[in-house]
């Protein structure tokens, strides 16, 4: 036996995401934002491998360059595997390995989806036996992503977007992501919504929700219905800081996609295709473009654990 066979691993995959639907509310006195929207788990992955360690740490490799990418206490794989160790009164370590795969900064939760798998490896690594619920509470307390990494599927976020609601969705869902080579800062993205509104107010003074469309049309499994359906309330600031985002937006409608939006902050723009043979073809003509072009598909599961 080697000695790498003798190492226990744990090795667990969490999905990137799409915001299919986004409604902001207004600026909130503690500076954050109400939303409303609706996220659907998608198969482009983070595989996140914990070995036993003396300490905690994080390394990084994968398709994406991650050179500029925190291995300190701000990492938030870092942040939850210290929070787990806290409350359980673990006095060993753990090494973390992550093979990235989601756009840094990209608007696709790849971060969350570290933090989501950390929590699950490390609890099956230190054999915690954490409930689901326990482990929701932790994700909650790391971002507001976090708590969809774990579940996957598709989902309703209220809230920060960490209340989670399970949506039906028939079927499967295929998308082409247009990956930019450049991240965007979500709070730039956010003050940039509340420049446009004139200091922060949401038009009306109802709290946002997901419109009915989006949940009939994934209830459905109808591609058509729900490209009809996809909004973002932050396409036009993220537009405003990176507008050559709109070029990208016009060549995937050229090129047949039902619709095209970006992905929360963004800077990636997903494109709902018919079926997977449009998503091919959509992905050649992206590609012939230049663009750096990915196919995907959704609902799929949230973090859990791979066999060894």
């Amino acid at each position: 036996m080697t000695l790498a066979e003798a190492t226990p691993v744990v090795h667990v995959r969490a999905p990137g995401k799409i915001n299919l639907f986004m409604r902001v509310g207004g600026l909130e006195p503690d500076g954050y934002h109400d939303v409303a929207t609706a996220y659907q788990a998608v198969s482009l992955y983070e595989d996140v491998r914990a070995y036993p360690a003396e300490d905690i740490s994080v390394a990084f490799g994968g398709s994406i360059d991650t050179s500029g990418l925190p291995v300190d206490d701000t990492n938030l794989a870092i942040r939850a595997a210290r929070m787990l160790a806290a409350h359980a009164g673990v006095d060993t370590g753990v090494h973390l390995a992550i093979d990235k795969h989601v756009p840094i900064a990209g608007g696709m939760g790849g971060g969350s989806a570290d933090a989501a798998a950390a929590l699950v490896a490390c609890d099956a690594l230190w054999e915690l036996g954490l409930s689901k619920e326990d482990l929701h509470g932790f994700a909650a307390r790391l971002g507001a992503d976090v708590p969809f990494s774990l579940a996957g599927g598709t989902a309703i976020g209220t809230g920060r977007g960490d209340r989670l609601s399970p949506a039906l969705a028939t079927g499967s869902f295929h998308w082409v992501l247009a990956i930019a080579e450049f991240g965007i800062s979500t709070p730039a993205v956010y003050s940039e919504l509340d420049r446009q509104r004139g200091g922060g107010a949401m038009p009306g003074s109802r709290r946002p929700e997901v419109d009915a469309a989006v949940l009939q049309a994934l209830r459905a499994g109808d591609p058509v219905r729900l490209a009809d359906a996809l909004h973002n309330d932050l396409q036009a600031a993220t537009l405003e800081l990176a507008p050559g985002l709109g070029g990208i937006l016009q060549l995937g409608a050229d090129h047949g996609a039902l619709a095209g939006l970006v992905s929360g902050s963004g800077p990636t723009v997903a494109f709902l295709a018919a079926d997977a043979d449009a998503a091919l073809e959509l992905q050649v003509a992206l590609s012939a473009s230049r663009l750096t072009a990915i196919r995907a598909h959704g609902p799929v599961p949230g973090a859990r654990v791979l066999p060894a």
